[in-house]
């Protein structure tokens, strides 16, 4: 066989993992989270409520929610762009310790977990400190983003049920 083949029967594996792995997923359940709203300051709360469906009985070591912004650089050298990424904050909440959860269990549950609200940093006293430090900031706005992720996981043995969602925080205000 030439290398094509090799290559389609490769995609056609890891294309079938997923699927498999997807499909076993849904079959232990489901996690529905519901935000009333997805942007936030510093500082604020973050409420929201969300439904556990176990369709097959589940042993689980824990059910968390976890908020966490990964930094996202993104560059251009010689024409070619690269993105960058690393967790840069991480706030787990713990709702449940071990527990074992029957077949056609439906929960809802809600949940708080604070935005956290960093000092900002002292601004330069001289003319020329307060002028670099201003274009650092517009630099690495234009190059580094922050994304935001509200997680529910249900981590259990076996496959963990997850759901997330996006969120924004409004640092500019800082």
């Amino acid at each position: 066989m030439d290398g094509a083949v090799w290559l389609l029967i490769v995609i056609a594996a890891v294309v079938l993992a997923f699927v498999g792995y997807g499909m076993a997923r849904r079959a232990r359940g489901s996690i529905e989270l519901t935000l009333p709203k997805t942007a936030f300051e510093p500082g604020e709360a973050i409420r929201g409520t969300f439904v556990l469906h176990t369709k097959k009985p589940i042993e689980a070591q824990r059910l968390v929610v976890t908020l966490t912004a990964t930094e996202v650089t993104e560059t251009t050298e010689n024409g070619k762009r690269r993105s960058n990424s690393r967790q840069v904050f991480r706030d787990e909440l713990l709702l449940d310790d071990a527990r074992a959860y029957a077949a056609e269990t439906r929960e809802t549950r809600e949940f708080e977990i604070v935005v956290p609200n960093p000092e900002p940093p002292e601004a330069p006293a001289s003319p020329v400190g307060r002028a670099a430090l201003s274009a650092i900031k517009a630099i690495s706005r234009s190059k580094t983003r922050l994304r935001w992720r509200l997680e529910v996981r249900l981590v259990a043995k076996g496959i963990d049920l997850v759901t997330s969602k996006q969120v924004s925080v409004n640092l500019k205000s800082l």
